[in-house]
């Protein structure tokens, strides 16, 4: 599989969210920048960065920044990463901004993503400008040196290229369907 390259055109989906509305990516073409986080419930990695997606949403929603959400895990597998259990989870952590669930996988495999969390960023023309990590430290967010996503955002924001535009994302795999 073959993760987006830099500079790709975002690709578009329409998925249900955990308040059971229908999302597309299209419905974000007013936005400066958007940040599609590939993510489940289930993975460590993916909790462990959850505070910090929801602050970066807070910090940047009036600066006309959206964060959206993937789950794009097999749920029969993973039965933590069901429709039923994401609302739960949305809910309990207060998500600020659609968590969606791409149960065919097709948008996933789309974007090449592999792991949870992945993030890909898109400025207002719908152009990937970064795709990796949250931040370099999944385990002590007192400890991170660098904010990979915060940096990307802010470049986008201010119409510059960001210094880092791909790094390796840490996490757990998707889990792909058989």
């Amino acid at each position: 599989m073959t993760t987006l390259a830099l500079g790709a055109n975002a690709v578009p989906f329409e998925l249900t969210g955990t308040d059971n509305k229908h999302y597309s990516l299209g419905q974000y073409s007013d936005k400066e920048a958007v940040a599609v986080i590939f993510t489940c419930n289930h993975c460590p990695y993916a909790q462990a960065w959850e505070d910090r997606i929801v602050q970066i949403q807070k910090d940047y929603a009036g600066k006309g920044v959206q964060v959206v959400a993937i789950n794009a895990n097999d749920a029969e597998k993973h039965p933590s990463d069901s429709p039923e259990k994401m609302k739960e989870r949305a809910q309990a952590k207060g998500f600020n901004f659609p968590y969606l669930y791409d149960e065919t996988q097709e948008v996933a495999r789309a974007y090449g993503a592999e792991r949870t969390p992945e993030v890909f960023v898109f400025d207002k023309a719908g152009n990937m400008r970064y795709h990796g990590a949250i931040d370099d430290n999944a385990d002590e967010p007192d400890a991170v040196q660098n904010h990979y996503l915060r940096d990307a955002l802010d470049a986008v924001l201010s119409g510059t290229n960001p210094a880092v535009t791909d790094t390796a994302p840490k996490g757990c795999t998707i889990k792909w369907r058989e």
